[in-house]
């Protein structure tokens, strides 16, 4: 049996969020999970672990099947570090307060 590590509440809960969005969207476009997964390319017990929101499953099964959802251009967005606050703030802790000129090079130095 493959065990998984243990997984912050906060992203199990995520995760369990996303896979009932998922199956959602898949009902609302009347696509039975069979087809699903075989558009997928999966199996249909893989599809049921991505709609319960299951850690185990990789990270490219469930960006295919928001693919297949025509959902993916959000996957791009998931880390974007444009909206990183955090590390935004912590690069702008570190600009130096001050700019100084550099000096000019000079084309006669030995």
């Amino acid at each position: 049996m493959r065990t998984t590590p243990p997984i912050p509440l906060p992203v199990k809960r995520a995760l369990i969020k996303l896979g009932a969005d998922i199956k959602s969207a898949r009902i609302r476009r009347r696509i039975t999970m069979t087809l699903m997964a075989e558009r997928a390319f999966i199996a249909r017990s893989t599809l049921q672990k991505v709609e319960q929101g299951d850690p185990g499953v990789s990270l490219g099964v469930y960006a295919t099947v928001l693919f297949v959802l025509g959902l993916s251009e959000r996957i791009a967005d998931l880390a974007d570090v444009g909206k990183d606050s955090v590390g935004l703030q912590l690069e702008e802790a570190r600009l130096p307060r001050r700019v100084r000129a550099s000096k000019p090079h000079s084309a006669n130095k030995p």
